[in-house]
């Protein structure tokens, strides 16, 4: 198993015991891929959800340049509904999964077809 692999069972486990999501593995492993190199680094693998600027660089580059959103409250309102349902105490949130949540959320699995 590579190490791809590897963090894709990692983040599948995330989302059926922390978010109680069965994922769509095959919609996980493009989002994932879509990541790219930032998956194998522990600091960009995660997402510092107490960070605003970090915060602020999901919802630009991810929610407006990647699925091709309208700047809009609803953004931040998803951000946040998203981050909840993660788990506020959980300190180890996973870019892809919260990627992935988000593409799911928004109904724009379309983007990685």
């Amino acid at each position: 198993m590579s190490k791809r692999e590897e963090l894709i069972d990692k983040y599948a486990k995330d989302l059926k015991e922390k978010c109680g999501v069965i994922a769509d593995m095959d919609l996980l492993t493009k989002v994932t891929i879509g990541c790219g190199p930032a998956i194998y680094n522990d600091d960009a693998s995660t997402i510092a959800a107490t960070q605003q600027s970090e915060l602020d660089t999901v919802k630009n580059n991810f929610l407006i340049k990647k699925l091709g959103l309208k700047n809009s409250p609803e953004l931040d309102q998803a951000l946040n509904a998203v981050l909840e349902k993660y788990g506020k105490s959980n300190k180890h949130k996973y870019r892809a999964v919260v990627y992935y949540l988000l593409t799911v959320h928004f109904k724009k699995e379309s983007i990685y077809k």
